[in-house]
């Protein structure tokens, strides 16, 4: 359910403050485990699928922006405060063969960014936390895209890096 956790860990944290950031915890915990598997799956046998799927409308468009803009089609939806799927793009990570490592570390850092930063927010706003990120919801955005931005040039000067070096990709 698409921002179900987000609301859990908001109602979990304004009810009981000290047991916010363990919520915290365990979401970005359950996040990366079911991501992985996802990540692991595709990898093993999405390509079939995902080649199919890829040749036309919807999944050629998508296709096309993971090429262009790589994990940040996972950055973004994992960390916006406006729920986004994240199925299908850690579906193209693991299809199209993305070194674990790299997805690892872009969605640890975007889920840490939105689950402890709503374990912050349902701390000090309690029961006014809804609002304060609806209300707040561009300007939420706005950072999480501006985080992504700079997080994809790191890994892109990482990832040169490691090619100047011989490292396998």
């Amino acid at each position: 359910m698409v921002g179900g956790v987000d609301a859990l860990l908001i109602a979990v944290a304004t009810q009981s403050a000290e047991h916010a950031y363990l919520a915290a915890a365990f979401a970005l915990l359950g996040s990366v485990i079911g991501s992985s598997f996802l990540f692991f799956l595709a990898r093993k046998g999405g390509d079939a699928f995902l080649h199919k799927q890829i040749s036309a409308g919807p999944g050629k468009r998508l296709h096309f922006w993971f090429q262009q803009y790589g994990l940040i089609t996972v950055f973004v939806p994992a960390v916006s405060p406006i729920p986004l799927p994240m199925k299908i793009p850690v579906f193209c990570a693991g299809a199209l063969q993305v070194r674990f490592e790299y997805f690892l570390l872009v969605l640890a850092i975007a889920r840490i960014i939105r689950y402890f930063g709503y374990a912050y927010l349902a701390v000090h706003y309690g029961s006014q936390t809804f609002s304060f990120v609806k209300s707040h919801a561009w300007q939420l955005g706005g950072a999480a895209l501006t985080v992504a931005i700079v997080s994809m040039l790191i890994l892109r000067l990482l990832q040169k890096r490691e090619t100047s070096l011989g490292i396998p990709q």
